[in-house]
């Protein structure tokens, strides 16, 4: 069959707004042509990211009804840290709101002025907290990872050699070592179990911890089961936790791969460090049996992660990315391949090369392809990574515009109709200008700053 069905169906719905293109154009204009300023009710198609922003099944619905809202040794808590446990073998959960605010804990404890801290490659939450701390991030990603035209299986692999020089050269200063799976920012690409397993060899010789970012665990699981010699018999619990098994603890953004609308954790086997870290969770976010959670939450974050792990879903989910990709290809346009996990990324420098990456090629697709359509998308280029920790400017390693697929959301009409929408780019694609940004923070400019058309 060469059609893509998803294997749910549809129990309740939303109505999308259809606007204008001088409505779009206005609104634009009006928020700094910075795609995150837009009311998203004035959004066709919402793929700025797929963070907390895909659809709750019954099972979790009904979950939310047994949540429990005792402020502490709430049974939701019991039941979210039981389902953790099941997949990833830490000795301790601690519940945050989300992601980024795990990543503030642990760095909190890792970071500081003078340290410097590896990965594959860092997302910008992430590298945020890392420069906020005072410390240093870098990426290690592998050649293939930085080629949007590699066919590698496991292009989100961390370059061994690089990370073994780099441990030898900085010695005392990296505190941690850390793991991105699968790897945002170069293309949703996976890495393999074998690189999972090098990574943490390297870290635990040099006596680092090793931290997996696992917030697409399930993605990458099924990469590794399709991709990765020996491991297509085997079940996606086995992976994740074989994955799981050699690192001494890992942050998560549970609003994705766990179906979830907010949360997250920071898991640790290190009983020290979890001490410090509950510390940091009470002062900040809650109570280390809630950690800024509702309780409704909790449960229902604990029914997604048994559904994450269905390869009926997980089979559905990457042949919806492929199919966009393969579409995208035979136009010509240049896109990331193979197919990353949660996303469809465009070399918008490959394809906009009149357009200097200081002048954001990136963003300009991303304006367009909301100007056009209703679309909206997200930079992942030098708008995101170009500004330096000393206030200068230089080409982030690729510019992309990332299309990130919410979970369990649009439908096979609504991938054609992204299809179709870039034919109309290509269209105007030449006579597209590039952007200066105006206004910008300090940190994480992408979120806030304002652009202008050259």
């Amino acid at each position: 069959m060469k059609t893509i069905i998803e294997p749910f169906r549809i129990k309740s719905v939303e109505p999308i707004r259809l606007t204008s293109r001088p409505e779009r154009e206005r609104m634009l204009a009006e928020v700094g042509y910075n795609l995150f300023g837009l009311h998203s009710d004035d959004v066709l198609i919402d793929l700025l990211t797929d963070s907390g922003t895909g659809a709750m099944s019954s099972h979790q619905w009904a979950a939310v009804m047994r949540g429990d809202e005792s402020y502490a040794g709430s049974p939701s808590f019991t039941r979210f840290e039981a389902a953790v446990k099941n997949l990833m073998p830490f000795k301790h959960v601690i519940p945050t709101h989300q992601g980024r605010a795990a990543e503030a804990i642990m760095f909190s404890i890792f970071g500081g002025a003078g340290k410097c801290i590896p990965s594959n490659t860092h997302f910008d939450t992430t590298r945020g907290n890392i420069e906020a701390s005072g410390a240093q991030g870098d990426d290690l990603v592998i050649a293939e990872g930085k080629d949007p035209q590699s066919l590698h299986p496991f292009k989100g692999n961390m370059d061994l050699g690089k990370l073994e020089a780099y441990l030898q050269e900085h010695g005392d200063a990296v505190p941690v070592v850390m793991l991105t799976i699968t790897n945002n920012a170069g293309g949703g690409q996976p890495v393999s179990l074998e690189n999972i397993r090098g990574v943490a060899a390297l870290a635990h010789r040099f006596g680092k911890p090793f931290i997996i970012d696992g917030c697409r665990f399930a993605e990458n699981a099924w990469f590794i089961k399709c991709r990765e010699e020996g491991q297509a018999d085997r079940t996606i619990p086995e992976i994740v936790r074989d994955c799981f098994a050699v690192a001494d603890g890992m942050t998560m953004s549970a609003k994705k791969d766990a179906f979830g609308n907010i949360g997250g954790w920071l898991a640790l086997n290190d009983d020290d460090l979890a001490e410090q870290a509950r510390g940091h969770l009470i002062r900040t976010e809650g109570f280390v049996t809630y950690g800024g959670l509702a309780g409704r939450d909790l449960d229902a974050l604990a029914q997604g992660l048994s559904e994450i792990v269905e390869e009926d879903y997980l089979r559905y989910r990457i042949r919806t990315n492929e199919y966009i990709v393969e579409r995208l290809d035979a136009m010509g346009i240049p896109v990331v391949k193979p197919a990353g996990g949660h996303a469809v990324f465009i070399d918008a420098r490959a394809w906009l090369d009149h357009i200097p990456p200081l002048q954001y090629p990136g963003q300009a697709l991303a304006v367009a392809l909301y100007e056009i359509a209703g679309i909206r998308s997200c930079e992942i280029g030098t708008a995101m990574f170009g500004r330096q920790p000393d206030g200068s400017e230089k080409p982030a390693a690729m510019d992309l515009v990332r299309l990130a697929f919410p979970r369990r959301t649009y439908t096979q009409s609504h991938a054609d109709y992204i299809v179709e929408a870039f034919e109309e780019v290509a269209a105007a694609k030449d006579s597209l200008r590039g952007y200066k940004i105006v206004k910008e923070p300090k940190l994480m400019r992408h979120f806030t700053c304002r652009f202008e058309k050259l």
